[in-house]
C-alpha cells in the first residue's frame, strides 16, 4: 500500500498545481511564552502565526438554483489542500499537532489573498488508510457577504 499512497499523493499534488494551485496561509495561535508574567495573567495580546499550505486550490460553492434555501444559504468556499503540505505542519515546530483534525480545529482560519476565511469543516480523502488530499469548507467573512 505505501507505493499506492505515494502515487496518490504525487497525483494530487500534480493535479492541484496543474489547475492553478496557489499558496494559502493557515492562521494558528502562536505558542505561549513560558515565564512571561503578562501572558500568565492574560494581559498580553494574543499572537498568531501563519503557516503556508501549497499547493492548494479554492473555489466558491454555488447553491443549487431553484431550491428555496438558495437565497438564504451563506456563501461557502471549498479549499483542496495537498496532504504533503498538511503533513509538514503536523508534529513539527514548537506546536506539534497530533493530527490534521487537531490542526484544523485550533486554526483561526485560512488567509487567502489577504482575506481570513473561517474553517467550517475538514474532510480527508484517503487511500489505504493514509490521506492524500484534504478538503476544507470555508465561510466568507461578513464583510464579503453581499
Amino acid at each position: 500500500m505505501p507505493n499506492l499512497n505515494a502515487a496518490a499523493i504525487r497525483a494530487a499534488d500534480s493535479l492541484l498545481r496543474g489547475v492553478g494551485g496557489t499558496q494559502v496561509l493557515l492562521r494558528t495561535p502562536a505558542p505561549a511564552i513560558p515565564g512571561d508574567d503578562g501572558e500568565q495573567l492574560g494581559l498580553s495580546t494574543p499572537q498568531f502565526q501563519d503557516a503556508p499550505l501549497c499547493p492548494a486550490v479554492y473555489r466558491r460553492i454555488r447553491p443549487k438554483i431553484g431550491t428555496p434555501a438558495a437565497l438564504n444559504t451563506p456563501i461557502q468556499y471549498e479549499l483542496l489542500v495537498s496532504a504533503t503540505a498538511v503533513e509538514s505542519l503536523i508534529g513539527n515546530g514548537p506546536q506539534a499537532f497530533a493530527s490534521a483534525e487537531t490542526l484544523f480545529a485550533v486554526a483561526f482560519g485560512v488567509l487567502i489573498e489577504g482575506v481570513l476565511y473561517e474553517i467550517t469543516s475538514a474532510t480527508t480523502s484517503e487511500i489505504g488508510g493514509a490521506p492524500y488530499l484534504y478538503r476544507l469548507m470555508l465561510r466568507a467573512p461578513l464583510a464579503l457577504k453581499t
